[in-house]
């Protein structure tokens, strides 16, 4: 019992050490609304400080989009165009039943525990949040039925072509009555505990949880067996086979684990913005987990994180300081990093970090010279 103890602790110390600098993130995030509402004296649900509340909630909740589609490109190889489509099933399944199902049904029923406890608007809540789970994972469970014979390019453009058609239906006006078509949802009624304009502090630490849970468990399945599987799959799918693992298995767990996280993530914008529209399942949701995995670095998780919140703050104070033009801006500094981090940031960095350590000590002991 002594021993399992002593390993528990020794397994617990060597994670905190591992992941020392994500868990200080963390604690910033959580010290951030509290801090910042101490300095301008608004409190944590007034003004500036629950104005940066509202875009850091949108920074980790696409640092999740980031590193589900890490999952796909970093860790097992696959160029998927169609991550929208994960993350846009889970918008709009939640809310649709949060406009046409939830109401009706709480007007009709209601529970109750042992005791008088009223829980029905947190079992619609969580019933909401399992269809969005299953709708994404069956759009993941379609792509990766497509992968079994569609490699590299031709791959990559049938996945664009699915998430389309997926972008149709939801601008289609033959659904109008319950998609609302080119104009989508607005006013999603979703639970008041949760609503974002009366709760943003409670939603700001909703989201948080939700990106440090979803951080910790990509983790655990990326550095389990299963994981290193899917790890070898990317590096040569032949001798994975030859070894006994069939790789159409770990393609597909790899896509329904993203899947599901890319959904929640699309579950927690409906609710953040109140609404679902088409743009949530456009190319372009594709398109910036991308930039936001190169940029941070391909398999690494942490630099997904890092990505989201590169891109998040430079589409707001770009746009503050060129206007409608700041893409262009953003895609110079983009191409800047790029050839300087090949790797991206994070990558570059685990890559190159002894080099850059033994640089710097060389610089310190020339200028001590100098002095001397």
């Amino acid at each position: 019992m002594s021993e399992h103890k002593i390993q528990r602790r020794m397994t617990i110390r060597n994670l905190l050490q591992r992941e020392k600098a994500f868990l200080i993130f963390i604690l910033l995030m959580v010290a951030f609304p509290f801090v910042l509402g101490t300095i301008t004296g608004t409190g944590i649900n007034h003004g500036v400080t629950k104005f940066w509340q509202g875009q850091l909630i949108v920074f980790f909740v696409m640092a999740v989009v980031a590193m589900s589609y890490d999952l796909l490109i970093g860790y097992c190889g696959i160029l998927s165009f169609g991550h929208a489509a994960f993350f846009g099933a889970g918008a709009y399944t939640t809310a649709l039943l949060f406009t046409h199902w939830a109401p009706s049904f709480s007007t009709k029923y209601r529970i109750f525990i042992p005791g008088g406890g009223d829980i029905t608007g947190i079992l619609i809540f969580a019933f909401v949040i399992l269809m969005a789970v299953l709708a994404s994972v069956l759009v993941g469970l379609l792509f990766s039925a497509t992968s079994v014979r569609l490699k590299g390019a031709y791959f990559a453009m049938l996945t664009l072509a699915l998430a389309e058609a997926l972008h149709i239906l939801a601008k289609a006006s033959d659904f109008i009555k319950w998609t609302g078509a080119d104009e989508g949802l607005h006013g999603v009624p979703v639970p008041a505990w949760i609503n974002p304009t009366q709760f943003r502090p409670r939603f700001y630490f909703i989201a948080l949880v939700f990106l440090f849970v979803s951080y910790l468990f990509i983790r655990r399945f990326t550095n389990s067996p299963a994981g290193k599987v899917i790890i070898g799959t990317r590096e040569n799918e032949e001798r994975v086979r030859m070894i006994g693992y069939n790789p159409v298995t770990y393609r597909t767990l790899t896509f329904v684990v993203s899947a599901i996280f890319a959904g929640l993530a699309g579950a927690m914008f409906s609710m953040w913005n109140m609404s679902a529209t088409h743009s949530m399942t456009s190319t372009v949701i594709t398109v910036n987990a991308l930039i936001m995995v190169i940029l941070g670095g391909m398999g690494t998780l942490v630099g997904g994180i890092v990505g989201a919140g590169l891109l998040q703050a430079f589409s707001h104070f770009f746009y503050d300081w060129f206007g409608p033009r700041w893409p262009l801006m953003f895609g110079l500094i983009f191409i800047i990093s790029v050839l300087f981090f090949p790797y991206g940031i994070v990558g570059t960095w685990r890559l190159k970090r002894l080099q850059i350590k033994e640089g710097w000590a060389r610089l310190i002991a020339l200028l001590a010279v100098k002095k001397e």
